[in-house]
């Protein structure tokens, strides 16, 4: 509620609200009228140095007017030389472009000649390529396949029969050894090669234990290592026993027996790593061989079975040098008589030759008819002839 005067407004009432608002309008209106005054006179305070530089400004348009004209014409003067030049390196730009071009052309050609036999190099190469990989392929199939064959423990010990077999029939005569011999006991032994007492006959027997050393390959922990050592030590130790039991017979085999492995890089193993292996089957007169080194015992047989046979023919080969000594006595004396007989023809033939000579004489004179210089002969010649003449 306002009091003015004995006239009371309440502040709710809308023109009392309304009137409030353009007294307010009309006090806002007069300070900024008020702003606007004090500002216009701090402008032009500011605006005389405004004005001062504006003028200078002017003058320094002028000058540059001035210095613009001065520009252009030495712009023109530059444009021409421009012009000039750019007109003669065009055409030294065109003379060096039909040289290049010319250059680029017979390179471009000579690079496609060269490109064309580089292509037919290269589908060479690739038909070669092609043929490799078709032969890696078929290698792969064949790796394949002996990992099969390695995997099965019969065809695993028929493939190192085999190579038994390869390696002996290649270092010994055929009637010297025998494949599959069935010993007294019963036991079949691969290969039995016959040997003179002593030693006498040794048997060879195909052992591969496989699994143990890829076990052991395989091992990446000390544990896994020493699980896979363990694997290998029992099975060559059960093969040595076995071989010691079933191929040792005292008055039918050899006093020792050989264990064929048909790998090199499980004999190198064990005589690396497992020495002790190796001394177990040299107390049990079981030497372990690789196929390099069977070969070599093997070539050591062939010469106790060349020299043994020597021996057994050494009658027969006195009395074949007996022979020959004969029939080299008869030879000579052969020679002899024929000698003699080749004596006495020559001996025949020159008598021939002589009484040749004198019936020429006699028939020239007889021709010439030369009758007074032939001489009464006393005694006709007589030429006699050798029956073996």
């Amino acid at each position: 509620m306002i009091q003015i005067g004995d006239t009371s407004y309440a502040l709710n009432d809308p023109v009392v609200i309304a009137a409030l608002a353009g007294m307010g309008v009309i006090l806002l209106i007069v300070i900024l009228l008020v702003a606007a005054v004090r500002a216009a006179g701090r402008s032009a305070r500011l605006a005389e140095p405004l004005a001062r530089q504006v003028s200078q400004l002017g003058q320094s348009v002028q000058s540059l007017s001035e210095g613009q004209q001065q520009l252009a014409g030495g712009l023109n003067h530059v444009s021409e030389a421009q012009a000039s030049s750019q007109s003669h390196m065009l055409q030294l730009m065109e003379k060096r472009l039909s040289e290049v071009s010319g250059h680029m052309t017979e390179n471009l050609h000579g690079s496609a000649q060269r490109t064309a036999r580089s292509l037919g190099e290269l589908q060479e190469r690739l038909a070669a390529i092609d043929k490799a990989q078709e032969n890696i392929t078929k290698l792969s199939g064949d790796v394949l396949s002996l990992q099969d064959i390695l995997s099965n423990k019969q065809t695993r010990g028929a493939f190192g029969e085999i190579q038994l077999t390869d390696i002996v029939s290649k270092a010994l005569p055929s009637d010297s050894y025998t494949l599959q011999a069935t010993l007294s006991n019963g036991r079949r032994a691969d290969c039995l090669i016959h040997l003179p007492n002593p030693p006498g006959p040794i048997c060879i027997d195909s052992k591969f234990p496989l699994e143990a050393y890829e076990a052991l390959r395989r091992a990446s922990t000390d544990w896994e290592v020493n699980e896979a050592a363990k694997f290998l030590r029992n099975s060559v130790r059960k093969h040595i026993k076995d071989i010691a039991e079933r191929y040792l017979l005292e008055g039918e085999t050899a006093d020792g027996a050989l264990m064929f492995l048909p790998s090199e890089a499980v004999y190198a193993e064990l005589h690396a790593n497992f020495p002790e292996l190796v001394r177990e089957g040299f107390a049990a007169r079981v030497w372990i061989v690789s196929p390099t080194t069977c070969m070599a015992t093997l070539n050591t047989m062939r010469a106790i079975l060349k020299d043994a046979r020597m021996r057994e023919q050494a009658g027969a080969i006195r009395r074949e040098l007996g022979l020959l000594f004969s029939d080299v006595e008869r030879l000579g004396t052969r020679v002899e008589n024929l000698d003699r007989h080749f004596n006495q023809a020559a001996k025949d033939i020159g008598e021939i030759k002589i009484s040749a000579e004198k019936a020429g004489k006699r028939a020239r004179r007889l021709d010439n008819f030369d009758f007074e210089e032939l001489a009464p002969e006393t005694e006709p010649t007589i030429v006699k002839l050798n029956k073996d003449g």
